[in-house]
């Protein structure tokens, strides 16, 4: 296990973190060493962490021509007080699934939607470990509408999946799921402000009633050229209606985050977009463009900038709930997942693999504990 010092955040009353790599993904079949996946299926479930398909590019870069492989291994680990611990690798998945919604509710862990290399899928599982640690999965109402990179949240046994995109278009759509009367299908809320992929959702829970939060995500858009957003918007369960709230410092999307106490969100990284912008600009201009020699100019220049990709934001951001301020807790001392979801583990904060750089995975677990 290795140790981080305690990133800063004296300033906002912020409290301070302590990152550690609790462990990493074991190598795949025919692999020397773990690549990593990005957008895994993860959540916790009784004393089990849980990480499952996911993509990357065993082969080569994207832009060398190496294809995305989707997988459908699960790791399974204990959770022991200062580590996981890998128990077995030895179950699937029903299919190779990555970028599909997820979350941990007492029964198991659900994910729904996804994409594999037969395209976006609408298909939602249950998946639950018995106490001999045998895998099972049911199958739950599918999605009305297949996507991918839509964001989840579960509270009160209710579902609640917002957004996602397919080959064309990027949803607003709001659903929900009654998970003690599943047979009732997935029911459609009030829209988003706002078509939105590669979003945070995060359910809050108080005297009030259930509020979702939602930070970030993007749109695809007919121009080739994504729109990211810093909007952060509100939604209370109880009215059935979308506020607007104080948004991000800076547009971001494809991070991580979660509530860490009564007051406060925290987001971890995610992309900023100016590297993704420029490659997609590049991508739109290289369709247009007819001179074979221009054309491969272009190609070279994107394919210069994926290459050579910085990586991600590693700013913690903070929301203080009670004042509804925005602040910058910290820094991940870590080369920022992104494509991956934060999970409240049984001893830490744990954010699983996800993509560190254009093409590239990290196979490291990620752990944080707060302290105040």
């Amino acid at each position: 296990m290795l140790f981080a010092s305690p990133v800063f955040a004296q300033k906002n009353n912020n409290p301070s973190f302590r990152w550690e790599i609790a462990n990493e993904l074991p190598a795949g079949n025919g692999q020397a060493v773990s690549l990593g996946v990005a957008g895994p299926v993860t959540g916790v479930y009784n004393k089990y962490f849980i990480v499952a398909g996911g993509a990357n590019f065993p082969a080569g870069m994207p832009w060398e021509g190496g294809a995305k492989k989707y997988d459908d291994r699960i790791c399974l680990y204990s959770q022991e007080r200062r580590q996981l611990k890998l128990k077995t690798t030895e179950y699937t998945l029903p299919q190779p699934v990555a970028y599909a919604a997820s979350g941990s509710i007492d029964d198991g862990l659900i994910y729904a939607g996804g994409e594999n290399a037969a395209g976006i899928t609408g298909k939602v599982w249950l998946l639950s470990i018995d106490k001999d640690g045998i895998i099972r999965f049911d199958s739950l109402p599918s999605l009305p509408i297949p996507v991918s990179n839509a964001a989840m949240t579960i509270v009160d046994n209710t579902a609640y999946l917002a957004g996602g995109e397919n080959s064309s278009q990027t949803f607003n759509q709001l659903l929900t799921l009654d998970l003690s009367d599943s047979n009732s299908g997935w029911k459609k809320l009030a829209d988003i402000p706002q078509p939105v992929s590669h979003a945070v959702l995060i359910a809050i829970k108080n005297k009030t009633g259930v509020t979702l939060y939602l930070s970030g995500g993007r749109k695809k858009n007919s121009s080739g050229i994504s729109t990211l957003y810093n909007h952060f918007w509100a939604y209370s369960a109880s009215t059935n209606n979308w506020q607007e709230k104080p948004p991000l410092p800076y547009v971001l999307c494809a991070g991580t985050g979660l509530q860490t106490d009564e007051h406060t969100i925290l987001l971890f990284g995610g992309d900023k977009g100016t590297v993704f912008n420029k490659v997609e600009t590049l991508i739109a201009a290289i369709q247009k463009e007819q001179d074979p020699e221009k054309k491969q100019a272009l190609t070279l220049e994107k394919n210069k900038l994926q290459s050579t990709h910085p990586g991600f934001s590693r700013e913690i951001l903070r929301f203080d709930l009670k004042k509804e301020t925005w602040s910058i807790a910290g820094q991940l001392p870590f080369e920022t997942p992104v494509t991956t979801t934060a999970v409240k583990g049984k001893y830490s904060i744990l954010i699983p693999s996800g993509e560190i750089k254009a093409g590239v995975r990290t196979p490291n677990i990620l752990s944080l504990k707060i302290r105040r």
